[in-house]
């Protein structure tokens, strides 16, 4: 049985995928000896949420120097590399919730802290989880339906909806930068996997609606060397949604609904499919049978079993080098929107941010 160790609880989708864990721990050979948060009204009021059995540690030195076997480090981002580091240098593997990091340098401490100690890490981005976005993955790049061409990806939140969500940490730029850094990763990073990294990116970002929630609106456009266009379009001001990802290739086309949070939050037609393709010379769509989750948290439960796999060998979800990728196509977002200009993602100015 692995024994897992919990550091920080600022990263809510913790309690869905460790919850798991610990509710039917034969099943995954995994279970929650220990956890420890800097806050320690917030470390109590964590351990309330999850089943009984986990102690409570005063330092994350001391969680790290018990008998655990690996740690799930989901603590404000600001935290992420010394976390790590920590981890590492006590041969511990690693969950790490996204993003990476704030900065490009603290991503580089991460990654020469896993590789220099020989220890495993896999992000967590349920994106890589979820059955369709791999089943999406395997169409293009098994080639089936030609060349891809355009890709869309409509990711948002209702965070305008949430109550004192301006106060969080989310939107502390010294804890986590704003809510497009901590989000934006999730689709950009989806990109990553299907496509891999692309050559430029041109992206617009406003702030429509609260001044301490800034950059709730945005559009990023980028482009790969073989000429495919990636758009990543989002919105924290999303009350609701359908279509989610699209993908226009040379032989067909593919479609997915409900496949964000905002998708998922109110009734729909149960018998409509969430994904759906189209070949060329084909009289309809293809409908998959992998359904669509009847609530967004569903796919943060269905977590569980690919973090429990890694944690029992299997490879890397997402390896700290991609993670650290993915912060850099996020940072260079940042950089066309400040200079109003394409800018090419190998420019090294992202470690200025």
């Amino acid at each position: 049985m692995k024994k897992v160790g919990i550091l920080g609880f600022a990263h809510g989708h913790v309690f869905s995928f460790a919850g798991e864990w610990m509710r039917d721990p034969a099943r995954y050979n995994v279970t929650v000896t220990g956890a420890w948060d800097h806050d320690k009204e917030r470390l109590s009021a964590s351990l309330e949420k999850l089943p009984s059995g986990i102690k409570a540690f005063d330092s994350a030195k001391a969680l790290l120097e018990s008998d655990i076997d690996a740690v799930v480090v989901s603590s404000e981002t600001a935290y992420h590399a010394e976390l790590v580091e920590m981890a590492a240098q006590a041969k511990k593997d690693i969950i790490l919730y996204k993003p990476i990091s704030l900065t490009m340098k603290e991503a580089d401490r991460i990654v020469c802290a896993v590789n220099e100690n020989g220890v495993r890490l896999t992000m967590g981005w349920q994106m890589r989880t979820d059955p369709q976005n791999a089943r999406m993955r395997e169409i293009v790049q098994s080639g089936e339906l030609g060349k891809a061409c355009l890709f869309r990806r409509r990711h948002g939140l209702a965070t305008h909806t949430w109550a004192g969500f301006e106060n969080t940490w989310h939107v502390n730029p010294q804890m986590n930068r704003d809510i497009f850094a901590d989000d934006s990763a999730h689709p950009i990073n989806l990109m990553l996997w299907m496509f891999g990294m692309p050559e430029s990116v041109m992206c617009e970002m406003s702030t429509m609606l609260n001044p301490k929630i800034p950059n709730d609106n945005a559009v990023c456009i980028f482009k790969y060397a073989n000429g495919l266009i990636a758009e990543i379009s989002l919105s924290f001001t999303t009350s609701a949604a359908e279509i989610t990802t699209e993908i226009y290739l040379e032989k067909g086309s593919v479609q997915q609904y409900f496949g964000d949070a905002p998708a998922t939050r109110i009734p729909r037609n149960e018998k409509m499919p969430g994904l759906v393709w189209f070949r060329e010379g084909d009289s309809c769509w293809t409908e998959s049978d992998i359904p669509s989750p009847a609530q967004h948290g569903e796919r943060l439960k269905d977590q569980a079993g690919p973090m429990a796999a890694f944690l029992n060998g299997a490879d890397p979800v997402c390896t700290a080098e991609e993670g650290r990728d993915t912060l850099r196509l996020v940072l260079a977002c940042y950089l066309s929107a400040k200079d109003g200009k394409r800018i090419y993602v190998n420019d090294n100015r992202v470690y200025d941010l």
